[in-house]
């Protein structure tokens, strides 16, 4: 047997890679151009938009209204010019009337830019003009999201509109002033709350830079790295393909910020391992499935979520990253404790040390791929340079330090394929942003958001663990098929609201409701990562989706975890504390493991499963008393399963 290279994936895997990413990701499903012409103006025009992207985030953005409207006219342009109108549509041409809605898209830029003070004066009361363009841009905007990623957020945000008009008439919570087309076409399109708001600003400055920081980072053989470096690391131990898995998934899922893309991308090379290993087919694909999703939530990138966080907020992106790591580790030991336990029970082994790659070489060969993201950190935590002017030195630093050897230097004609495929994968996520960004303003121009706050506190009657399950129920529906990044700026919008109402920290409320917006991914009945792992593994995809549940279980706690203890978020706490609380949590994540798989030592019986789930819980406050019985708890489960199990040593 030989040693196992992520470079061993036959073409038909590939095929199936690339299936998969259009069954399950809709972003991916692009316009496959036969006219050479027509391939190399996209190509140059991809290049190009990359090429503004990253030379005004060194030399500076114009004016907000400009550099958005640009970005969006960009994104748009991309976006008629690579997805068809229909699924099944002419894929290897571009018809007559995406060439129109292209143009229509980069029109409205053009009369931003060249009308722009008389433009912005208007702000309050548009003209005719403006009204048209404003109608112009809502259009391409829905047209260009159904074509990505399919209806939600079109209907979500038609609702919405609908809501502007109709608010008069409705009853209750739900009742507002109503207003007329104008005035909403001023507030979504002239107003800096709507399409050219918040979440199209951190698309155009900060998503657009990271992206294309793990494009440029991928052509250099980050992938393989992080696939080599955890099978070096873990792949010889109980179970080790497993966790392999989840360390590269996480390695790697923080990166793209694609739950989908990173399951079909290292699943194909794990999960057959993990089969092999002897791990069923669900819980392979779940494996896999949770620690993609996981990446999203892991520092230092998780996925741009980091950014967008502060920047909704107004805090430092550091002290994102400081807060969120302790319960992202803490998920990561979740899935990591089911795994150990799993193989323990069944007793499965890991690969021979024989066909593993040498830690040592791997390090040689690609170690120095780590300095542009050390470069990275020490850049955004330790500078005080912008997160914008961070990630520009980073991608810098990326291109020259890939140089060092042969297996990572990229040529010319790489990195222009890097920046291509760094525009084109920033697309959905843009258009993304900016259709959220009608729901953001409707939501701020009626005063839903409040509304909808004041809605969950009444039916929690202010009690938080109610408000709180309530609100995780809300993020969850909310997320159900949507990208990462609109989920999170929906649920943030609508839902963290309530929390915040009741005393919760803004971060720790925007934590929690991010958390289960990510959670959508994996929970059926619309769990696309689950399902893109099922298809990879051969498995049911719902059973597969349920078995991804029960692997993130310590997942969905831990959100609770830190909104009764801040301290977990390293927020206004001492040094003494948030260890005292990390020791806790950690030992109570643990036993959330045990009482999911159902084995410690031995075989758990339900009465004592149920017993140690409930001393995990016990160790979810900070209050000592519930701890010492947590503690009290696991000792003496500890010392019963030893005991049965020397008992069937014995016999």
């Amino acid at each position: 047997m030989a040693k196992i290279s992520l470079d061993e994936m036959s073409p038909e895997v590939k095929a199936q890679q690339q299936a998969l990413l259009q069954q399950y990701e809709k972003e991916s499903k692009t316009r496959t151009f036969n006219g050479f012409l027509l391939a190399q103006t996209v190509y140059w025009l991809s290049i190009a938009i990359a090429l503004y992207h990253f030379i005004t985030s060194f030399i500076g953005y114009p004016a907000t209204h400009l550099h958005r409207s640009a970005h969006v006219a960009m994104m748009l342009l991309m976006a008629f010019f690579l997805y068809p109108a229909r699924s099944k549509g002419r894929a290897t041409s571009v018809p007559w009337y995406d060439i129109v809605l292209a143009l229509l898209s980069v029109l409205v830029a053009l009369y931003v830019w060249i009308d722009y003070i008389p433009f912005i004066n208007r702000m309050g009361s548009p003209n005719t003009m403006d009204v048209i363009m404003g109608t112009i841009l809502i259009v391409t905007v829905l047209e260009a999201s159904r074509r990505i990623s399919g209806w939600p957020l079109v209907i979500l945000s038609l609702v919405f509109i609908l809501y502007g008009f109709v608010g008069r008439s409705l009853p209750g919570l739900l009742m507002h002033r109503g207003y007329n087309w104008r005035a909403l076409i001023n507030h979504i399109f002239i107003n800096t709350e709507g399409i050219y708001g918040t979440s199209v600003d951190v698309a155009a400055s900060y998503i657009f830079l990271f992206i294309l920081f793990g494009t440029i980072m991928n052509k250099c053989g980050m992938g393989r790295f992080f696939n080599d470096l955890a099978l070096a690391f873990a792949g010889s131990s109980k179970g080790g393909p497993a966790k392999v898995a989840v360390i590269a998934s996480g390695f790697l899922g923080s990166i793209n910020g694609s739950a989908v893309a990173n399951v079909v991308t290292t699943g194909a090379f794990t999960i057959p391992l993990m089969k092999k290993t002897g791990y069923s087919k669900e819980f392979a694909g779940a494996v896999e499935s949770s620690a993609s999703v996981g990446g999203q939530l892991l520092p230092p990138i998780m996925g741009a979520a980091a950014f967008i966080m502060a920047e909704m907020l107004g805090i430092k992106y550091g002290l994102i990253v400081i807060s969120a790591t302790i319960p992202a580790l803490l998920y990561y030991l979740g899935i990591m404790v089911q795994v150990q336990l799993r193989a323990e029970k069944l007793n499965l082994e890991g690969v021979p040390k024989e066909h593993l790659p040498k830690l040592g070489a791997v390090m040689r060969e690609r170690g120095h791929l780590l300095l542009p993201i050390a470069f990275l950190l020490y850049m955004l935590l330790f500078s005080g340079s912008t997160v914008i002017f961070s990630a520009f030195w980073a991608i810098v630093a990326t291109i020259v330090v890939s140089q060092a050897r042969k297996s990572t230097r990229m040529s010319v004609r790489q990195l222009l394929d890097a920046f291509s495929e760094g525009t084109i994968a920033t697309v959905s996520v843009a258009v993304a942003c900016a259709v959220v960004g009608i729901i953001i303003g409707v939501v701020s121009l009626t005063g839903f958001g409040l509304n909808m706050a004041n809605a969950i506190i009444q039916l929690g009657r202010s009690n938080l663990m109610l408000t709180l399950i309530l609100t995780m129920v809300t993020c969850m529906i909310l997320g159900m098929g949507l990208p990462s990044i609109p989920a999170y700026l929906i649920t943030a919008t609508m839902a963290a609201p309530a929390l915040v109402k009741l005393g919760i920290p803004a971060l720790a409320a925007h934590m929690f409701v991010f958390y289960f917006a990510m959670f959508a991914n994996i929970t059926p009945p619309v769990a696309l990562a689950s399902f893109a792992a099922a298809g990879l593994s051969g498995g049911d995809p719902m059973k597969t989706g349920l078995q991804s549940v029960k692997l993130s279980l310590a997942g969905f706690i831990v959100p609770y975890m830190f909104i009764y203890n801040t301290a977990l978020l390293l927020l206004d706490t001492t040094f003494s504390v948030a260890l005292r609380v990390t020791i806790t949590a950690i030992i109570g994540v643990s036993m959330i493991g045990m009482a999911t798989e159902g084995y410690l030592f031995a075989t758990l019986n339900w009465i004592l499963r149920i017993i140690i789930f409930v001393g995990a819980l016990l160790l979810i406050t900070a209050n000592p008393i519930q701890d010492a019985v947590g503690l009290a708890i696991l000792v003496a489960v500890i010392f019963i399963q030893r005991a049965v199990k020397a008992k069937t040593q014995r016999t």
